[in-house]
């Protein structure tokens, strides 16, 4: 349940070794001879265009920066799967009393991921849906309040990541649901009926784990192939749920208490600030 960032410098081309070579010959016979004309100074003006200035650099250094810096932060967006990809069914369980506590914790069923997961998840949809299926998620971005809940009501790190925050509040570890990285995905038919898997969500039994040999054939194919086509995009599995799976380069991510009502938020804080990354999901 763990429901629980380049235009490189481009070299600019040797203008000077692109210049024509100067003809060279000898003269007509009885022609005068010429003297050659004087060598350009060293400042000519092709010259001066083959190495770029200092200020040239840094212009174009601040550009690359620039952009870099622009890419990180788009992969960073915090988006909704429904924006990315409309096929991904969205049944968040936490948004109903469908779930192990009975209780609703969210007040919209909304999945929101970082762009990056969100993009790799929408490829995931593609492959299995060319194998006859689609893909629905059960949760994905959780505010970190909301993981202060869940672990009073389970309070077993083997399933729900401890959240543990500073004195004024600041969230300094949860899950990876707390920084958007993290999703509780299972198959479902191309057209949305169920699929049968190991267990029913949230099931905090060994029979939820990967491997368990006790459900049916069936179960253990679909939830194998679930687990290929997220691992072929590059989700790491959590052993103890067949469920859940980790997007890579999570711990890049801040932990946030944002609102699943509001706009996410679109620009993540420092690295230095995201707080402890915790391995836990």
């Amino acid at each position: 349940m763990r429901r629980c960032w380049s235009l490189g410098v481009a070299a600019l081309g040797a203008l000077a070794a692109c210049s024509s070579e100067s003809e060279s010959g000898s003269p007509a016979a009885g022609a005068p001879a010429r003297s050659a004309p004087p060598a350009p100074p060293p400042s000519d003006a092709g010259a001066r265009s083959a190495t770029p200035s200092p200020s040239d650099a840094r212009a174009t250094g601040a550009r690359s920066g620039a952009s870099d810096a622009g890419a990180a932060d788009r992969a960073s967006d915090l988006v909704d799967i429904s924006a990315v990809d409309a096929a991904i069914r969205v049944d968040i369980r936490y948004a109903t009393r469908n779930n192990f506590t009975g209780a609703a914790f969210y007040p919209v069923a909304r999945c929101l991921l970082r762009r990056d997961a969100a993009e790799r998840l929408a490829r995931v949809q593609r492959r299995v849906a060319a194998r006859g299926f689609g893909l629905a998620v059960w949760d994905c971005y959780r505010p970190f309040s909301v993981q202060r809940r869940l672990w009073q009501l389970v309070p077993d790190r083997r399933y729900v990541a401890e959240p543990v925050a500073a004195a004024d509040g600041t969230p300094l570890q949860g899950s990876k649901h707390n920084r958007g990285a993290a999703v509780d995905v299972t198959l479902v038919r191309a057209r949305g009926g169920p699929v049968e898997m190991p267990t029913e969500y949230d099931d905090f039994t060994p029979r939820a784990h990967r491997g368990d040999r006790r459900a049916s054939q069936a179960a253990r194919r679909h939830a194998a192939l679930l687990e290929q086509a997220m691992a072929a995009e590059g989700f790491e599995p959590l052993p103890t749920e067949w469920w859940h799976f980790d997007a890579p380069g999570w711990e890049r991510y801040p932990l946030g208490d944002q609102p699943l009502a509001g706009e996410p938020f679109t620009r993540p804080r420092a690295p230095g600030d995201a707080g402890a990354a915790s391995g836990l999901p």
